[in-house]
């Protein structure tokens, strides 16, 4: 029987009665008295140098309190990168300045120029309006390949290039990876384009300055997935407040997928402003200007080639890659293309050798950051789409190619770096052939064709490296922070818990799967158990919520608090019933004495706690309170493999989804309701990249897909009943709780298995283009099978089809 409370089970998540009936606290819910309102006006041009603005006009305008440009922020820091990479010939990375408002040129359509600040919204905007800016407009720099070649127009005139970084890794395995290639039987290779996505969160986002004189505090209510981060970033780094003086919140988020983990110059202008007026200073963010203001993920060219022997071993592996950094560096930015890429390259296989190289360019562009995923789902699209390649080109069936090379030895070190603790890819694969009655495919094929469509199978596998940390790895790979986590378990009298906690969430249910850790250890109703986050002033230092660490990492801390509570809770018991402290155990709320009928509740030792009658306080302090910081020693390992059936129609090139199967390995599961919704929202964006959605700029730099009518974003009608299961499971090893991060497993495992699957379709029509590059539109799909595409049209004889929408 399914459990009904505690770890394993699936009770509603509790945040969701507050947010189905309207009752979330958003950022853009919160208005502070005397509030002012401020509009940036932003760059219409992508790359320029600022000759004057004339903000006279603007200035006069009914309620306008102030407009802001650069000359405002002399002497206040960039906004800061957190991660810095060194290059193969042992320089750091590249590293200019991102100024909050733009310093001399702009550098991306949608760079903030001058920011308005009034009595109402709509007065900024229409003062907005009057200023006057003249812009000599220059080259926009958009191919990355053109931005690194001599002579290209610099994005940033004080660097030597546009080169961020060239990174290889493992670097002493170059020579030996192109020896590899040299004697293999077989290389595959491909050229292949990951797009660049926009996130677009349901929630646009927000933030709101206030400064109070007459303590010199600074507060800053924001969307962000990390308050501890974003003030230690731009407390330290931006504006030099100390962090006692500077209180960051994040109330209620409506999602973030990456996109709110950064520090952003609005952030960074809203708490300046508060302080330079003595006024609140709100900023609330249009869709528009989310679209070329949030940072943007993904953006990578990549060459790929794989070496197998004559038996079909894969004997090395090596990757060409130029990743966007758009026209600033993120905070995360650098860490994608590299140490969250790199390091997956050997995926779920026992390939003896990797090399991966990694160019990160400045263009006029958006920045671009960790998305869903981050780095993983890339590295999987290459080595996924790869092997796919190789088994056709062989012969041979792609899942026994994959089993064939499957680790199956555990712990298992992989040659770039990470080291696997635990997995079962034969199981993962066993359960998904199962859910997917892939011997009943032909005969559904059939059926498909009886109706003149085209029907593909498309299967991969996965594997990530999440639960970002731990501290002493990250930090010797450039993390200029740690990435432990924390908790406070503070137990009231009469035996309620609240639990504060640095992990924040945004739509992961922590307000749900929090307390049922709790619970289940102590043996008390979840309804007991509060949860406090998103708020630097009443939680514990933190590193926030992002690469699935919620609960490997912020659970495990919450776990150790607890169970210091649990140690000082046996020892005052063991007081109280004149009994030795290790013979005391706790089970379902009551503390026992083991070989006798002695008892005492939860409650009658928290109420001893605070009423310390009945033991010695020399020995035992008052109070039940306890922190904890957890740093674990290695990431976690899911993995798994994903299926999905599609239907062509060979008329349009129009493709839709008709099954998808995801077979998971998370570890132990605490909500496996939970659980299965964040895999469903996983392969939801997955497909959406796959198949709809692609950020395109033209040659000038200008924002084709600006808006909702130009960005296709998936809706329910284009998605079937989804597949998910997760009984494959291997316990973490390293974590007291042995659970894996699940919340990006569904992007990173699905974006292949969807073009595998549509390139297994147009095969079975003698249509063996070799690689479409994604979004698989309908215009791309029917060009490719009829050798009509165009800028990059492919062949049938396996090079890539591409389409203007695609370039990069």
């Amino acid at each position: 029987m399914p459990k009904d409370t505690g770890i394993g089970a699936s009770p509603k998540r509790r945040e969701d009665v507050r947010f189905l009936t309207g009752k979330g606290r958003y950022t853009d819910d919160i208005n502070v008295a005397g509030q002012t309102h401020v509009v940036f006006l932003r760059s219409d041009v992508a790359h320029g140098t600022i000759k004057s603005i004339d903000t006279a006009a603007a200035e006069a305008m009914d309620g306008v309190v102030r407009i802001f440009t650069s000359k405002d922020f002399d002497g206040v820091g960039g906004i800061p990168c957190g991660w810095q990479i060194t290059s193969r010939d042992g320089n750091v990375m590249q590293e200019p300045k991102h100024p909050v408002l733009a310093e001399g040129k702009v550098r991306h359509v949608g760079d903030p120029i001058a920011a308005v600040v009034a009595e109402t919204e709509s007065q900024a905007r229409d003062a907005m309006e009057a200023i006057v800016v003249e812009i000599d407009e220059l080259p926009a720099v958009m191919d990355m390949k053109k931005a690194v070649a001599e002579g290209a127009t610099k994005v940033h005139d004080e660097l030597d290039s546009n080169l961020c970084y060239d990174w290889g890794f493992v670097e002493e395995n170059r020579d030996a990876v192109e020896q590899a290639m040299k004697d293999a039987a077989h290389v595959t290779s491909l050229e292949l384009v990951n797009n660049r996505l926009i996130a677009n969160p349901m929630e646009p986002r927000v933030a709101v300055g206030d400064y109070t004189s007459h303590d010199g505090q600074s507060t800053l209510y924001t969307t962000s997935q990390n308050p501890h981060v974003i003030r230690l970033l731009m407390g330290a780094f931006v504006l030099n407040i100390p962090e006692h003086k500077l209180r960051v919140v994040a109330p209620d988020v409506g999602g973030g997928f990456g996109t709110k983990i950064f520090h952003y110059a609005e952030e960074a202008f809203c708490t300046f402003a508060a302080k330079a007026l003595e006024r609140p200073v709100k900023w609330t963010s249009t869709r528009s200007e989310a679209f070329m203001s949030d940072a943007h993920g993904r953006d990578h060219v990549t060459k790929i080639e794989l070496a197998l022997d004559a038996d079909h071993n894969f004997t090395a592996v090596r990757t060409e890659t130029y990743a966007n950094m758009g026209a600033y560096l993120s905070t995360f930015a650098p860490s994608v293309p590299t140490w969250l890429h790199g390091t997956l390259m050997a995926g779920n296989y026992k390939t003896p050798l990797v090399y991966v190289n990694v160019k990160a360019v400045f263009t006029t562009t958006v920045p671009v950051d960790a998305y869903r995923g981050a780095g993983r789902p890339e590295a999987t699209f290459q080595l996924e789409r790869v092997i796919d390649k190789a088994a056709r080109e062989l012969g041979v069936d792609p899942v026994e190619l994959r089993r064939k090379n499957f680790i199956r030895e555990f712990p298992y070190q992989t040659p770039v770096a990470v080291e696997y603790d635990t997995g079962d890819y034969d199981a993962t694969m066993d359960k998904l052939l199962t859910m997917i009655d892939r011997d009943g495919f032909e005969a559904r094929r059939k059926d498909s064709e009886s109706r003149g469509k085209l029907r593909g199978l498309g299967i991969n596998c996965y594997i990530e490296a999440c639960g970002i940390a731990p501290s002493k790895l990250v930090g010797q790979l450039g993390a200029r922070a740690g990435l432990y986590e924390s908790a406070t378990v503070r137990v009231n009298a009469t035996g309620g818990l609240v639990v504060m906690t640095g992990s924040h969430s945004h739509g992961q249910g922590h307000e749900t799967s929090f307390p049922q850790v709790v619970a289940d250890m102590i043996g008390i109703p979840e309804d007991q158990i509060e949860i406090v986050h998103g708020d630097t002033a009443n939680t514990p230092m933190g590193m926030g919520t992002y690469g699935s660490r919620s609960l490997a990492v912020g659970g495990s801390a919450i776990f150790r608090a607890t169970e210091k509570i649990i140690a000082k809770a046996k020892k005052i018991a063991a007081h109280i019933m004149e009994a030795a402290e290790g013979d005391i155990e706790l089970k379902d709320g009551k503390f026992t004495v083991a070989g006798t009928d002695k008892e005492l509740a939860w409650g009658d030792v928290t109420l001893a706690a605070y009423v310390p009658h009945n033991y010695p306080l020399e020995d035992i302090e008052p109070g039940l309170e306890e922190t904890a910081f957890y740093d674990p020693n290695n990431f976690t390992y899911p993995s798994g493999a994903y299926a999905c059936e599609v239907e062509v129609d060979p008329d349009t090139g129009k493709v839709d989804v008709l099954s998808f199967a995801a077979a998971d390995d998370f570890g132990n599961v605490v909500n496996p309701m939970i659980v299965e919704g964040q895999v469903h929202g996983g392969i939801a964006q997955g497909i959406g990249q796959a198949l709809l959605e692609n950020c395109a700029y033209d040659e000038d730099g200008q924002l084709l897909s600006a808006s909702y009518m130009d960005y296709a974003m998936p809706r329910a009608h284009d998605f079937p009943m989804f597949q998910v299961d997760h009984s494959c499971a291997t316990p973490c090893t390293h974590n007291p709780l042995g659970v894996k991060g699940c919340g990006e497993a569904g992007a990173i495992g699905s974006p292949p298995s969807v073009v595998n699957a549509v390139l297994d379709a147009l095969a079975s029509a003698g249509h063996d283009v070799g690689h479409i590059n994604m979004p698989l539109t309908p215009a791309k799909v029917w060009a490719a099978m009829n050798n009509a595409g165009g800028t990059g049209s492919g062949t049938a004889h396996g090079r890539s089809v591409d389409g203007p929408a695609a370039k990069i």
